[in-house]
């Protein structure tokens, strides 16, 4: 009975029929597409994307050189050099980031101790020039301080969780 019924479909092309039968049916619904430049999808706080370093609310950045962040990078994205200021704190002097050797895995942003370096949810940028790539303090900062608004609702967000 089975070979008769095998026989059967493979003359009568059911398996195309049965795919035809799933785009025609498809075919009467509203598409679920989103036109990428103008709607975007919803993100979550969590999302990982462009780095940015913190400061605190007096202006001071937050950073203090214990390169945690440096130790845990598994890509070996971070470089950190560091120096003792006027007032006996340690601080940065160079704090790189490769962003094409960066895997985004957010270790670094775990292991911070002062919460100074964060991952934003920034993901729509782009490098022109070479050299573009590496993101320096006073990139990192810049973009902190641009988005700080932003940085602190999804942290407020994501406190719960943690």
């Amino acid at each position: 009975m089975n070979r008769i019924r095998s026989f059967i479909k493979t003359f009568v092309l059911w398996e195309l029929w049965q795919g035809l039968s799933v785009t025609f049916f498809n075919f009467f619904k509203p598409p679920v597409t989103i036109y990428y430049p103008e709607e975007k999808a919803p993100q979550s706080p969590r999302f990982r994307g462009l780095h940015a370093q913190r400061r605190y609310a007096n202006g001071e950045e937050r950073c203090i050189a214990c390169k945690l962040c440096e130790a845990v990078c598994p890509a070996l994205a971070i470089t950190i050099e560091s120096d003792v200021g006027e007032d006996g704190t340690r601080r940065t002097t160079r704090y790189d980031i490769d962003l094409f050797k960066c895997i985004y895995c957010g270790f670094c942003e775990e292991a911070c101790p002062v919460d100074a370096i964060v991952e934003t949810r920034i993901h729509e940028y782009h490098m022109e020039a070479p050299g573009e790539n590496i993101l320096t303090k006073d990139k990192l900062l810049a973009i902190g301080d641009k988005y700080d608004a932003m940085i602190s609702a999804d942290k407020a967000a994501d406190a719960k969780y943690r």
